[in-house]
């Protein structure tokens, strides 16, 4: 295809994707349509097709709440906000309802012409950046302008993007299958040869957290660009992951001596800093550099290189006591755009930084752990209280472990994360040489995608929540079971406030929620039941904590749910 392609091309291809189900159907539906997109217009596809305009990293946000779009489509059709909205409620997908309207509008507007895909992706980035007195106004014109543009199929697809409520059921590892099977795979290559094509591709993905300019590259300049890309400063990298262990002694059975820190009750932090330069960027990929000054001042003066990437966990300080604070304290200044410098007073934090991954120019991903630790050792310069490493022994003896356990736990952190010795770092994954140690039953972290509106006291509040795993396949959402207990009258009313902006569909008592929210949550057992999309209920869920620092694509996937279920012993 030529570029600058129609929109109507990407609406076509939503449709197929829409249509098919299993994962190497869509993978070959999106390959082919890679390959016949022009460069031009690509990285632009390839994040439309996630339903962004944005990459994952970008602070970037359209702003535009179910509400706002009902009064843009009725100020478009001319039907009363009233009528589209009680129509929203009946269809639960206010795209559909948008096309209908369009289709029926009272004042038919002459067609302005091509509607190009270049067109939607960039007025819908001018969204972003309308803001200030008047900014309402001023985006109900953007939209409208487009929206005249549009078929009513196209306006549809528009409406759902802006909303992003786009799920045509491509999630990241569809994305990557299809970058290369439309670019880097030949036919006569071997199972092994098109393993390791998917994990370069992975690789370029964890080093840019942009699949948009991984597919640009991977067409213009083939696997070998690939395999050259370098970590860039100011840009996040997605940090490595362990897994759960049910004790110590299932670790050091296997892999002898280990590496035990201590696992605080934080935030996780990635610090990039180049020169006076630094960078501060969440699990979730998040800048909080300006939310932080602290932290920033404390990486310039404590990070004695030209030029590093490193890894720590943040926790507040109660600053009567000197003791750590909970998580959900410090998550008071993850998203503080205002008074930063007081919240700076109120909830001092302590960095403890744990790894390495990058040097002055060198990048230390195959170096094992303990090499990159002391290498991390000696550009730390420790301040006591505020810039620390993280607490470390390192041991095979099973009774100086437990001890270190107990410790951690005395000092109110979370237990330990125990790590092999020599273990090479790896962007992104869930690795079996990280493992956490923590005193709880099992939880879960999900996502709320419904609720209901409480009866007698608990009427005012959305007080029952669905709560969803993710299908990593499709990224879609399934329901996995429903959550009313384990919140205080001021957490029903909170959580209230934060979901209310979020409903994209109601009917009778029950909303649907845009997927944003990850809450950790305790239950009694797994049980099988057809009454949920996973297959699979939670008994008794209860809440034990919002997870601010994960996003929707980070909670638990259904395989997880799964593994928990047949580790209760059950067959049936």
């Amino acid at each position: 295809m030529a570029g600058n392609m129609d929109y109507c091309s990407l609406v076509g291809l939503y449709e197929r994707l829409g249509r098919v189900s299993s994962k190497l159907g869509k993978t070959c539906i999106l390959a082919e349509f890679f390959r016949e997109t022009s460069t031009l217009d690509l990285e632009k596809v390839v994040l439309l097709v996630q339903g962004k305009v944005f990459p994952k990293f970008s602070s970037c946000e359209l702003g535009i709440a179910a509400r706002m779009m009902i009064k843009a489509i009725s100020k478009f059709t001319g039907f009363p906000s009233r009528e589209i909205e009680s129509r929203f409620r009946e269809k639960g997908d206010l795209g559909l309802v948008a096309e209908e309207y369009v289709e029926k509008r009272k004042e038919v507007i002459p067609s302005a012409g091509r509607l190009t895909i270049d067109r939607v992706f960039g007025d819908l980035r001018k969204l972003a950046f309308i803001s200030g007195a008047g900014s309402h106004d001023r985006k109900f014109v953007l939209i409208g302008e487009l929206l005249a543009s549009a078929k009513p199929k196209e306006v549809r697809f528009i409406v759902k993007t802006i909303l992003e409520e786009l799920r045509v059921g491509v999630a990241e590892g569809i994305i990557r299958d299809a970058i290369v099977k439309a670019f880097l795979l030949r036919k006569e290559m071997s199972k092994e040869e098109r393993r390791n094509l998917r994990d370069l591709v992975d690789y370029a993905w964890n080093i840019t957290s942009d699949y948009g300019e991984v597919a640009k590259i991977a067409k213009e300049a083939g696997a070998d660009r690939l395999r050259n890309l370098r970590l860039r400063l100011g840009r996040p990298i997605q940090v490595m992951l362990g897994l759960s262990a049910k004790s110590i002694d299932e670790v050091t059975e296997r892999f002898g001596k280990v590496a035990a820190e201590w696992k605080y009750d934080g935030m996780r932090i990635i610090i990039e800093k180049s020169g006076g330069r630094v960078w501060l960027f969440t699990r979730r990929l998040e800048n909080v550099t300006e939310q932080f000054p602290d932290i920033v001042e404390l990486a310039r003066k404590g990070l004695h290189a030209e030029e590093c990437i490193v890894e720590g966990e943040t926790y507040g300080i109660d600053v009567k006591t000197g003791h750590p604070l909970p998580f959900q304290v410090l998550s008071q200044r993850i998203h503080r755009k205002y008074d930063v410098n007081r919240m700076v007073k109120q909830i001092p934090v302590q960095v403890n930084l744990f790894d390495i991954v990058y040097l002055d120019g060198e990048m230390l991903l195959n170096k094992g752990f303990l090499e990159r630790r002391k290498i991390l050792e000696k550009i730390v310069r420790v301040v006591s209280g505020k810039l620390q490493l993280s607490r470390k022994i390192i041991t095979d003896d099973l009774e100086e472990l437990k001890r270190f356990y107990h410790e951690s736990l005395s000092a109110k952190q979370e237990g330990l994360m125990l790590k092999v010795l020599d273990a090479p770092y790896r962007f992104g994954r869930h690795v079996g040489t990280m493992y956490k140690i923590k005193p709880m039953m099992e939880t879960l972290d999900l996502v709320i995608i419904g609720a209901e509106w409480g009866t007698g006291a608990r009427v005012k509040w959305l007080s029952s929540y669905v709560l969803a795993c993710r299908d990593p396949d499709t990224g879609r959402f399934l329901s996995v079971g429903m959550m009313g207990t384990g919140l205080s009258e001021e957490q029903f009313e909170i959580m209230t406030k934060n979901l209310k902006p979020l409903i994209i569909g109601e009917k009778g008592k029950s909303v649907k929620i845009k997927p944003k929210i990850v809450v950790e949550v305790g239950y009694q057992e797994i049980q099988r039941s057809p009454s949920y999309e996973s297959g699979m209920a939670l008994r008794f869920p209860r809440l034990m904590r919002t997870r601010e620092d994960k996003s929707p694509d980070e909670c638990d996937a259904i395989q997880r749910v799964k593994e928990l279920y047949n580790s209760q012993g059950r067959t049936g």
